[in-house]
């Protein structure tokens, strides 16, 4: 893996490189993603691609983490809120209307990535799991924090529900881009929160 530039404008080439490949990947995949159109993109000489990238699996690792990154950047207000009841369902409807306007296409761009390269590089794989790790951690802390607000009960297990709710989400995110129809998540994403529902306290 090759070392971060030490210098500002370094960084800034390095950081418009990425930008420019997980630009060409989300549009051809990592496979169909040449060196030349990055180069291109991001207007390097494949000479410097290669002074900042090993080879282009070091790239694509560069992709994998920046694509990681931006999908739970995207997210961090509606994780801050999910404290409460609301917030929960507001960080459901927000996804919801996202694969709406987008026609059901896509998918999620981190499990998309699990299919193109999760097999064929444990490094690449590795840093995906990492960001399914942090998505379940921020599902957890909030479902943590209702029990401690009294949204949930005591001794809730937020553990097993913040899985299944990660679970519900992705296997939602898979059958829009099959069926073109959105609609796959939202009943995903009631089921789980119907599941966590079932621990709310009756009275």
């Amino acid at each position: 893996m090759s070392a971060q530039p030490v210098t500002e404008q370094g960084r800034q080439t390095r950081r418009r490189i990425v930008a420019a490949a997980t630009s060409v990947v989300a549009e051809k995949g990592a496979l169909g993603a040449s060196l030349d159109e990055v180069g291109a993109r991001a207007a390097v000489s494949r000479s410097q691609l290669y002074h900042y990238f090993d080879d282009k699996t070091d790239l694509l690792r560069a992709v994998a983490d920046a694509t990681t990154d931006a999908v739970l950047a995207g997210q961090n207000e509606l994780f801050a809120g999910l404290d409460s009841w609301e917030g929960l369902e507001r960080w459901a409807d927000t996804l919801v209307e996202l694969q709406a306007k987008r026609g059901g296409r896509g998918g999620c761009p981190v499990a998309n990535l699990v299919g193109q390269l999760g097999e064929r590089d444990d490094d690449i794989r590795a840093v995906l799991a990492s960001g399914f790790d942090r998505w379940e951690a921020s599902l957890r802390a909030g479902l943590a924090a209702m029990v401690g607000a009294g949204e949930l009960r005591p001794g809730t297990d937020v553990d097993w529900l913040a899985a299944c709710t990660l679970a519900s989400l992705q296997g939602g995110l898979v059958l829009p881009p099959a069926r073109r129809d959105p609609r796959a998540l939202r009943r995903a994403l009631d089921g789980a929160l119907a599941l966590i529902a079932a621990h709310r306290p009756t009275c």
